[in-house]
């Protein structure tokens, strides 16, 4: 979660849509908790074309951490390529599989 002293302005937010190998093999779970251990905020969720779709928002070293995890993923997934786009902070608040 967000310390109290990370303002948004600290923050930074990242969509991502994760190509490859990435459904049925834990990628939603351990990205959740790998979000939750890196102090991460947004969510993650499949993609009916098989991929699957995540917003990161944190600090930039957070935020970078997560986006190095989902460039590989748990060990069942093969990671083809990972599309990712600068947004603006929305304020998300805990992390949630959708």
């Amino acid at each position: 979660m967000t310390s109290e002293r990370e303002s948004d302005a600290e923050r930074i937010r990242r969509h991502v849509i994760v190509h490859g190998r990435v459904q049925d093999v834990w990628f939603r779970a351990s990205t959740l908790k790998e979000a939750r251990r890196a102090g991460v905020e947004g969510w993650v969720r499949n993609q009916l074309d098989g991929s699957v779709e995540a917003v990161f928002e944190g600090s930039p070293k957070a935020v970078a951490r997560m986006l190095e995890y989902v460039g590989r993923g748990p060990d069942l997934a093969h990671v083809e390529r990972v599309d990712v786009r600068e947004e603006p902070v929305e304020g998300e608040r805990g992390f949630s599989v959708r």
